[in-house]
């Protein structure tokens, strides 16, 4: 059967996340311990217990990637056709982990330093996004060039949902102006950096020093959330990934190029992209987050 394995981002993170492989997985607990030895972190901990620091974006990020990939380790084995791996946003880096291009250290430590750099780019600001509802892309990108305020569009997730980001006055500003354009819903996140915008120019330098450090020559397909095409060398990686930090996510696009090329999608550690493809594609999207759901999807693969 032919695949695209989809791996979520920011935003996917709960208490609890990944206990069930932990528990019944020695894989699993192998992989928490190359995580937790990696950024000296305890992921145990960090995962399984009520912390702040699962929501600071530096150790959001590693939990996320460390989830995604061991649903993917755990399911790797199973026959199936690798057509490409697609991540919303953090979950690029998860792709690139299924696609060969990272050891899990070396991808838990990039994440690890990919946060810490999105954190400093906003030490003298505060920046969020906002999820916008009912209105084309286009009326979207109006309103924001419009406005004469620090405000982009970040996540064009499907028709008739896109994600602004900007400072978070700004984003306040706007919520009005956008319900008289006929928006149905209009909703500030819970965050304070601004991804996938030009405020994090400052960051995109340093994270390709570490892309240089970290990924392999070359690698099976990764769709670029910059370009909505695949990639499969690090020369290429060294020109989408840096410049993913401050360009929008292409995600419906990137499923809209290549949905024909698969039979099924897959969501490695988390179910967000499944609802988001309801509204995109046809073809089924199985999510992995448990062992009952690794089992699941493995029985409807092998018929």
């Amino acid at each position: 059967m032919k695949l695209g394995l989809l791996f979520p981002g920011q935003g996917s993170q709960f208490v609890g996340m990944g206990k069930d492989f932990y528990d019944n997985s020695q894989k699993a607990r192998e992989m928490f311990e190359i995580a937790s030895e990696a950024i000296k972190t305890d992921f145990k901990k960090l995962m399984f217990e009520e912390n702040d620091d699962i929501n600071k974006t530096e150790f959001t990020q590693p939990a996320i990637l460390l989830y995604s990939a061991i649903a993917y380790e755990l399911f790797k084995d199973t026959p199936f056709d690798f057509q490409y791996a697609l991540g919303h946003s953090l979950g690029e880096f998860s792709a690139l982990y299924a696609a060969g291009a990272l050891e899990l250290a070396d991808a838990i430590k990039l994440v690890h330093e990919r946060g810490k750099l999105m954190n400093a780019a906003f030490k003298d600001k505060v920046g969020s996004m906002m999820v916008v509802l009912g209105l084309d892309d286009e009326t979207v990108e109006e309103v924001c060039k419009n406005s004469n305020l620090q405000v982009w569009p970040a996540n064009y997730n499907s028709d008739g949902q896109i994600v602004i980001a900007g400072i978070r006055e700004d984003l306040e500003k706007l919520e009005p102006v956008l319900k008289e354009k006929g928006a149905k819903r209009v909703m500030l996140l819970n965050m304070s950096v601004a991804s996938h915008c030009p405020l994090l120019e400052s960051a995109s330098e340093p994270l390709k020093e570490l892309v240089n450090e970290y990924v392999k020559n070359e690698f099976l397909p990764v769709i670029s959330n910059v370009t909505a095409k695949k990639y499969t060398t690090k020369s290429e990686a060294l020109e989408v990934l840096p410049v993913q930090l401050t360009k929008p996510v292409l995600y419906k696009q990137s499923i809209k190029n290549y949905e024909d090329e698969v039979d099924m999608f897959v969501e490695f550690g988390g179910k967000v992209l499944m609802g988001i493809n309801r509204k995109i594609t046809k073809k089924k999207t199985l999510p992995i987050t448990d062992m009952a759901s690794l089992e699941k999807v493995i029985n409807t693969i092998q018929g």
